[in-house]
């Protein structure tokens, strides 16, 4: 096999080998469900870890955030639940 030949295979492995990787985005450690009143609400990851909303799981444009803000409104709602999705982030 020629030199070429063989420079190509190994960017086409290592291109496939980088989206498998990327595609696969590690499962949450821990799920929260929040119950709030009406409004915005603010969830925050103190320390050692990382938040994402759950209606975001499998978006890979969504990214993981210390802090996690929902909200809901409207004439008959008096209480908002959501659930957000995280990540146990070790030496923060």
């Amino acid at each position: 096999m020629s030199i070429r030949k063989r420079v190509a295979v190994a960017f086409i492995l290592v291109g496939l080998g980088w989206t498998l990787g990327y595609a696969q985005s590690p499962a949450p450690e821990f799920m929260l469900a929040i119950d709030a009143p009406a409004g915005q609400t603010r969830v925050e990851c103190v320390s050692g870890c990382r938040l994402m909303g759950s209606r975001d799981l499998g978006n890979p444009n969504a990214g993981q955030m210390r802090v996690y803000t929902y909200g809901c409104s409207g004439g008959a709602v008096e209480r908002c639940t959501a659930q957000a999705a995280g990540w146990l982030v070790r030496g923060e």
